[in-house]
């Protein structure tokens, strides 16, 4: 049996990580109202997790906390019960930095953002599947 959960450790928090994802060498991709930013990560301790997730929803988009901390457990619960379409695909040894920035300024039903996030998954595990198979270091 899965159990579907989603550790303090699979995080994305440090600074230096979270600067290379944004800065350049990453791909992105979106499936409105969600823009998912990926890289691979080379040197990783023992003990980190393969995928480590960053999720964030601009003050910009919600002035208030409530409605930015509602699409952002969304977010993560959708992550939570998905996460195992990215780790199957994921070769052994690999670590992935990935990052959910929402885009819109309004609240979506869970079921949709749920779909969105399956979808994002897909595309990720495909796009890093090719990026390996061939090589290829492209930016998006």
């Amino acid at each position: 049996m899965v159990r579907h959960t989603f550790h303090k450790s699979e995080r994305l928090c440090s600074k230096k990580l979270i600067e290379a994802l944004f800065e350049g060498g990453h791909k992105s991709m979106s499936a409105y109202p969600i823009r998912a930013v990926f890289m691979p990560v080379d040197e990783q301790a023992d003990g980190v997790p393969a995928v480590q997730l960053l999720i964030s929803v601009s003050k910009r988009r919600f002035k208030h906390a409530v409605d930015r901390n509602r699409v952002k457990r969304q977010l993560r619960e959708a992550y939570r019960l998905n996460k195992d379409i990215l780790l199957s695909r994921l070769p052994e040894g690999e670590h992935l930095a990935v990052a959910f920035v929402w885009l819109s300024s309004e609240h979506f039903p869970t079921d949709v953002i749920t779909a969105k996030v399956q979808k994002l998954l897909y595309r990720i595990a495909e796009e890093h599947a090719m990026a390996g198979r061939y090589g290829a270091d492209v930016e998006g």
